[in-house]
């Protein structure tokens, strides 16, 4: 079986931005991996490999679909790479995007890592619609 990036973890930002990330996590993705905004007002996490088949899918849009999402993915996007202990830093800009303040959630989800603001991932949680969760899950084949 592949390296499936899963689970929830709860943890605190401190005030300059650094958070522990947890060990599971960063033995699926690497010593380096990259952060960049996502969907929904989180961040997403993407190990090397999966960074570069993200760069790959891009390149291939025609400039004039793939100017915003390059713009959107990529002008903000940085490296990252744990201290001793285990921690990131995200910077600034990435935080204020995503909210993160305090209270955060890391998910793993499937290829890429999540970071949440934890009452906007409640919020999302929420907000699932559980017809449309059936929808996929009779889609897959479950």
């Amino acid at each position: 079986m592949e390296n499936i990036l899963m689970g929830t973890y709860y943890h605190s930002i401190d005030v300059k931005g650094r958070l522990n990330f947890p060990t599971k996590l960063r033995d699926v993705l690497g010593d380096d991996f990259f952060v960049t905004k996502g969907l929904d007002e989180c961040l997403v996490v993407y190990s090397k490999d999966e960074w570069q088949l993200l760069i790959d899918k891009v390149k291939q849009l025609p400039l004039t679909k793939g100017r915003n999402i390059s713009r959107f993915l990529f002008a903000g996007a940085s490296e990252l790479n744990s201290d001793k202990q285990g921690r990131i830093l995200i910077p600034q800009h990435l935080r204020e995007f995503a909210m993160l303040e305090k209270d955060i959630v890391i998910i793993g989800a499937l290829n890429r890592v999540e970071i949440w603001n934890k009452n906007k991932w409640e919020e999302q949680n929420n907000s699932f619609i559980s017809d449309s969760l059936e929808d996929v899950m009779e889609e897959l084949g479950f």
